[in-house]
């Protein structure tokens, strides 16, 4: 079955499909099965599905019906006495029922397809728990089937074994006995069993049914055993090491009993098996404990999968698996119990603690016992070599340990509140899935915490394996649905009244034209986001009006798969509208949910270089680009080259016109005018948003600058300008603004990549200024903040000259009268003014006064700063003028202010971001 495909769907497929008749379609073709059902076709002659008797509950219960019992069931009980007895079923039968009621939850939520347990914990948990469990579900039935092998070598040499003390047996006890005569035995039973594997699953499934008749026919043979075989004394079998011999001066042991009772129904006998008796076990030598009994006994429990393992031949697994289930755990419930009840009534406890083949002299058919055990095998597959009761402590290990992960998946699918969670079985709450995993762990821990830690350290490096190893899938994540639960609650708790400026932290929507020419400013965005909110929009222009579909759904896996490339933590966020400035209004209205929206726009600056495409050269290490190879894919046989997986359009080339192609961040697809680029700058500070120009960042030598901020690395800077160097007179540094720039420098000196990489601030001071007081005000506002930077003066005195502001009341007289002339101008032309509803406030700025000598001259003295050039500055960005036709001056005076500086980051700061209260 696709995953995808809808359920309804699947059941209609899979009734046609697996009904093994051809339907003619409208032509009288024969229609072609589906291919989104990819279930087991139905084969010429292949059986028919099984119904919930023949394919849950004879399965069941010929796995619950172990060697358990009818070779250990004495020893339960003559090792605790009838009470602990019953209270531990008890508690093995309450940990399997929880298990039941959340397999019977996932089994009818929806099409259950073979595989059974593995199939319901990796289609609820995802891959990585179902291939770890389902490996451990491997392990455990590997463990069960060594246990089954042994049972049956013990009960074959019970039966049919020569007596080990050399004296003469009887005309049936012919076989040789000891430890490698038992592996040998059981070899060959191995190898019986390899047989009916490769012969086929089949010859098991037909006779299962007279199989179950056989196991019916042994349990009533041995529960009328107990009305109708006399009292008598039964010989026990001899212990497998002799006593040691006395020592001198020391009375020798008391010799073990010869002889026990099976004394029939009494009431003394019932007395003395009520209490436990715990005793050392004949067959390992090691002393018994409620822990070490329970690990035996828990083996007769652990068949509850059975039926769900047959869950791909079962017609209607929905409805199959939970009445098989719960019919075949209360039936077994019920014969465990009557028969330890008629045990403690009939037999001695020497019989019970001296001989586990105690049934086979007080049985009337004296095969029974190798019959029932014979079926337990049919599905075994190894053999391990060693003693019945040491072997199923690890058995009961594993099975409690994939019980308490089907647990786990049905209290996950709970707590996940997914509306597709809806099983038809209602019996159950998250509080039984609870119950249930809590009593597997603690019965784990309580059989052998060893072998308890063990099995998980083991199941959680699968786990991890499989997480890192296994390609994606598309069975669905209960993580994300998990995480989408935790993560809405979280956001409501999120008060943006509560908001603090303690807590500030960069929330980041940076626009992007086309990812090609922009992975140096998508990388270095990222690592100034402190932990912060990172959202990738785009806009593209359309109208959903006149389109089919929406057209930006399909390239949200190219700007995923781009996330993922660069190993970027980052959100996706597409946008269609008519204009640029219309989108990223809408991105910077609706991005974010709750207390998580962006507080800072970044945009790349309008410019006519030609971007470079990045996204065509070697793959990036983490989180950023590399551009030590520039060489093309198709001249190149690089491996680490990104695959054809991008679906972006090709970058804008040298000498086309701007209006055409151009875009918001490192060009691409330019479709705004310089006009309509300020304007979003105005509108991003009208929202009150902090906003951010970056230029250059596609030369941006990012992976050299992490090489050079290693501890042995040459040094890295990282220059900041707090200063409005397009007005001279505004000499301040504690304004919101560059508080916001130095706030922003600090965090990337903050962020790991950066960590080494010097902070150094440029003071600018004019004549009659003392320079060493203003470089220490600066010092003492930075301990304040907690920043550690170099602060370096800069006397800017010849640049300051060239401000309209220090130039002679002529050249301003000069100016006005220009200004005043234009208006005049355009008051006689009226039409050719713009339209008014594009302009706000519309009256002259300072800087529109300002000459292109004075920005040459501001760019030449950031330039010629002396040290080693910065891989980033810092720059303060003026507010956008008032007037908006005065939109292109300012942006061609930043062009110059910024020219040739390298990467480059404009900063307008809106909010306060910097407290130095604790």
């Amino acid at each position: 079955m696709s995953e995808r495909t809808p359920l309804l769907h699947y059941r209609l497929s899979t009734s046609v499909n697996e009904s093994g008749e051809h339907q003619p379609g409208p032509t009288g073709e024969a229609a072609e099965p589906s291919p989104a059902v990819p279930r087991r076709k139905a084969a010429p002659g292949q059986a028919q599905k099984l119904s919930t008797f023949f394919g849950v509950v004879i399965p069941t219960l010929l796995s619950m019906f172990s060697v358990v019992l009818f070779l250990r069931i004495g020893f339960v009980v003559g090792q605790c006495g009838l009470y602990q007895a019953v209270a531990m079923f008890l508690v093995a039968y309450f940990i399997i029922s929880m298990t039941v009621l959340s397999v019977c939850a996932i089994s009818t939520n929806g099409a259950l397809d073979a595989g059974g347990a593995y199939y319901m914990i990796s289609r609820a948990l995802g891959p990585e728990f179902g291939g770890s469990m389902g490996i451990m579900f491997f392990l455990a039935n590997v463990c069960g089937s060594a246990l089954y092998v042994l049972g049956l070598v013990e009960a074959v040499l019970a039966t049919f074994g020569a007596p080990e003390d050399g004296t003469p047996g009887g005309v049936y006890e012919v076989l040789p006995g000891g430890y490698w005569w038992s592996v040998c035995y059981g070899s060959a039973i191995l190898l019986l069993c390899v047989c009916v594997c490769l012969v086929g699953a089949h010859i098991y499934a037909k006779a299962s049914f007279l199989i179950f008749l056989l196991v019916m026919l042994v349990l009533a043979t041995v529960f009328l055993s107990f009305f109708a075989v006399r009292p008598h004394a039964i010989a026990l079998p001899p212990p497998p090491s002799p006593p040691p011999p006395p020592t001198p001066n020391a009375s020798a042991p008391p010799a073990p009993p010869a002889f026990a009772n099976f004394t029939g129904f009494k009431l003394e006998t019932l007395i003395g098996n009520l209490q436990a008796d715990y005793t050392v076990d004949y067959t390992t030598d090691m002393m018994m404990s409620f822990a070490t009994v329970f690990a035996v006994m828990f083996n007769g429990c652990t068949g509850i999968m059975a039926g769900s393992n047959m869950s791909g031949d079962l017609k209607s697994p929905s409805l199959s698996i939970p009445r098989g289930t719960i019919t075949a755990v209360l039936f077994t419930f019920i014969i465990y119990n009557l028969l330890s009840l008629m045990v403690a009534c009939s037999c001695d406890r020497v019989l019970l603690q001296r001989d586990f083949s105690f049934l086979r002299a007080i049985s009337l058919n004296i095969i029974a016992s190798i019959v029932t055990v014979c079926v337990c095998v049919c599905v075994c597959l190894v053999l391990f070599s060693g003693k019945l009761n040491i072997i199923a402590s690890i058995v009961t290990i594993f099975f409690l340990l994939v019980y308490a992960a089907v647990d786990l998946a049905c209290l996950m699918l709970e707590w996940a509140s997914a509306p597709n969670f809806r099983p038809t079985f209602r019996y159950f709450t998250w509080h039984t899935c609870v119950l249930g995993i809590v009593g597997c762990v603690v019965m784990m821990f309580l059989i052998n915490p060893i072998y308890a830690s063990a099995s998980i350290a083991f199941m959680l490096l699968l786990l991890l394996m499989i997480h890192y190893l296994s390609p994606t899938c598309s069975w669905g994540y209960i993580s994300q649905a998990l995480i989408f639960h935790q993560v809405r609650k979280y956001l409501l708790m999120l008060d943006v009244r509560k908001d603090h400026v303690k807590f500030w932290r960069p929330q980041v929507l940076l626009m992007v034209a086309n990812p090609r020419g922009s992975l140096g400013l998508i990388a270095f965005v990222n690592d100034i986001k402190k932990s912060g909110l990172y959202v990738l929009g785009h806009v593209q222009i359309g109208d959903l009006d006149v389109l089919p579909s929406d057209p930006l759904q399909c390239q949200y896996e190219s700007w995923l798969s781009l996330v993922d490339h660069l190993n970027i933590k980052a959100f996706v966020n597409l946008t269609l509208a008519s204009s640029i400035r219309q989108g990223v209004q809408h991105l910077l209205f609706i991005s974010g949910l709750g207390g998580m929206r962006p507080n800072t726009l970044v945009l790349g600056f309008y410019d006519d270089s030609t971007p470079e495409d990045l996204l065509q050269e070697r793959a990036p290490s983490s989180s950023g680009t590399s551009s030590d190879a520039r060489t093309p894919p198709e001249d190149s046989e690089d491996p680490e080259t990104p695959p054809a997986r991008f679906h972006f359009p090709p970058l804008r080339r040298a000498g086309t016109d701007q209006r055409e192609e151009g875009g918001v961040a490192g060009g691409g697809g330019k479709r705004l005018a310089e006009q309509e680029y300020v304007s979003i700058v105005a509108d991003a500070v009208k929202m009150r948003k902090n906003v951010a120009l970056a230029r250059y960042f596609g030369a941006l030598e990012r992976e050299a600058c992490v090489r050079a901020s290693a501890p042995r690395g040459a040094c890295v800077c990282v220059d900041a300008w707090p200063l409005n160097l397009l007005r001279p007179d505004s000499s301040s540094y504690v304004d919101t603004c560059s508080l916001f720039l130095l706030q922003m420098a600090c965090v990337l000196n903050m962020s790991r990549p950066w960590q080494r990489a010097r902070l150094r601030l440029f003071l600018c001071v004019e004549r009659g200024r003392s320079l060493q007081a203003a470089e220490h005000k600066l010092g003492l506002l930075l301990r304040e903040l907690r920043m550690k930077a170099e602060v370096h003066t800069v006397p800017w005195d010849t640049q300051v000259a060239l401000h309209w502001q220090r130039q002679g009341e002529k050249e301003r007289e000069k100016e006005e009268d220009g200004e005043k002339k234009e208006r005049e101008k355009e008051r006689a032309h009226p039409d050719e003014e713009e339209d008014p509803d594009d302009y706000a406030n519309s009256y002259p700025s300072n800087a529109t006064r300002l000459s292109d000598d004075y920005l040459l001259a501001v760019n030449r003295l950031i330039l010629e700063q002396e040290g080693p050039p910065p891989a980033v500055r810092f720059l303060y960005l003026p507010r956008p003028p008032a007037d908006t036709r005065r939109y292109r001056s300012y942006l061609q005076q930043l062009e110059l202010l910024t020219r040739d500086l390298g990467p480059t980051l404009l900063i307008h700061g809106i909010t306060p971001v910097i407290t130095t209260q604790l």
